[in-house]
């Protein structure tokens, strides 16, 4: 009887301490070639919720991590190394890793298929044509998992491809520092246990 109420009670906290623990991963591609290119505003954020929690990020396995606590809650923060294409087996990992809840991951990425600086919240949906989200519900065998998208528009004058690595230019660049902190907004919100749905009726 002892050991069954022991079980019983050593996988309630288990259950507890994974429900304390948040993923937030920033997509983007490792290198100074791609620093502040349109496909790199996922670590654009990651980098700002770094700073202004007091977080530096390591080098670890698959990725670069930060961690800071908030109210009794751990935030982890992800920056791939794995390039885009692969971004899921690095968020699988660590999520396996940290022993964390899918409801509790949250995915910043931009989107081509969406204005300028136009900011998206949602808890599921296909990957539209994105190769890292692509790639995370590849791993995860589901499109149910929170991200938050932020627009960067398509250029008919160039293949997307090139478009998406391109770099911003001076007032884009000024816009999106502006978004940046939107999504950072955004975020304090999830850290303080807001509602995901609450959230996506607000800001979107």
């Amino acid at each position: 009887m002892f050991n069954w109420i022991f079980k019983i009670k050593y996988k309630s906290n288990k259950v507890h301490e994974m429900s304390k623990k948040y993923l937030i991963v920033g997509l983007g591609n490792i290198g100074s070639d791609y620093t502040n290119t349109r496909h790199n505003i996922g670590f654009k954020v990651v980098d700002y919720l770094a700073s202004v929690n007091g977080a530096s990020f390591e080098t670890k396995k698959l990725g670069d991590i930060a961690t800071f606590r908030f109210k009794g809650r751990v935030f982890i923060l992800l920056k791939p190394n794995t390039f885009m294409n692969l971004s899921g087996k690095a968020v699988k990992y660590w999520i396996t890793k940290e022993k964390i809840q899918l409801d509790n991951i949250c995915i910043v990425t931009d989107d081509k298929n969406i204005d300028f600086g136009t900011i998206r919240i949602k808890t599921k949906g296909s990957a539209g044509g994105h190769n890292g989200i692509k790639s995370i519900i590849q791993n995860f065998k589901t499109e149910d998992f929170k991200r938050i998208k932020v627009g960067i528009d398509r250029n008919p004058m160039m293949e997307q491809k090139d478009y998406v690595l391109s770099k911003f230019s001076k007032a884009e660049q000024k816009e999106l520092d502006l978004k940046v902190e939107v999504v950072s907004d955004i975020i304090d919100d999830f850290k303080k246990g807001t509602d995901f749905i609450n959230i996506m009726n607000t800001f979107n």
